[in-house]
């Protein structure tokens, strides 16, 4: 039973497989180290382990392991999907919604600056980085770019800023993240 099991997850990556699609208007070029992706929506680069070797042909991509050793592996099925990321954010791009909820809090979009207030002191400056656009609407906001791991970054240190407290659930939320809520304490006993 233990060798069937084995050989089963001995298998090669299901997603490192994949061939990849390379629509019109995307060029890749391949270097030793990385692999530089050039679309529509900017140039994004990917780097590449020794372990896996990239295969360009005319509309397709396919990547092949080197050896089968554990680190080539594991980094077959990475490299494939972060190559296909790249892909996707400089044809399509990638997106995440956040909520401002609470009395008061809202957010403005200066230049490459957000400015948020959030109930405290004074108001939260937040820079943008390169590569990251945000449109603001007093209470909604949206971070749009053409890679996916610094769009899921810049949204979760905004977040940060003011995580959703569990009470009356006010703070800085994704789009449809459910916030646990609790109850208060009451007032009073019985005696």
């Amino acid at each position: 039973m233990e060798e069937s099991c084995s050989a089963t997850f001995g298998r090669m990556s299901r997603v490192g497989n994949r061939l990849i699609n390379i629509p019109d208007g995307v060029s890749l070029e391949s270097n030793e180290n990385h692999l530089t992706v050039k679309g529509p929506n900017g140039n994004l680069m990917v780097g590449l382990c020794d372990e896996v070797s990239v295969n360009i042909e005319e509309k397709t991509m396919s990547l092949s392991r080197k050896s089968e050793d554990k680190a080539a592996k594991s980094m077959h099925g990475t490299t494939r999907q972060l190559i296909f990321n790249a892909i996707e954010g400089v044809t399509n791009g990638f997106s995440k919604h956040l909520e401002i909820i609470g009395v008061g809090f809202n957010v403005k979009a200066q230049n490459n600056r957000l400015i948020f207030q959030l109930g405290f002191s004074h108001d939260i400056v937040f820079d943008l980085p390169e590569g990251i656009e945000a449109v603001a609407q007093k209470t909604s906001l949206e971070i749009k770019g053409a890679d996916k791991q610094l769009v899921g970054q810049v949204a979760a240190k905004i977040r940060s800023l003011k995580k959703p407290e569990p009470y009356k659930g006010k703070g800085i939320r994704y789009k449809d993240e459910y916030v646990r809520s609790k109850q208060g304490k009451t007032v009073g006993g019985s005696e």
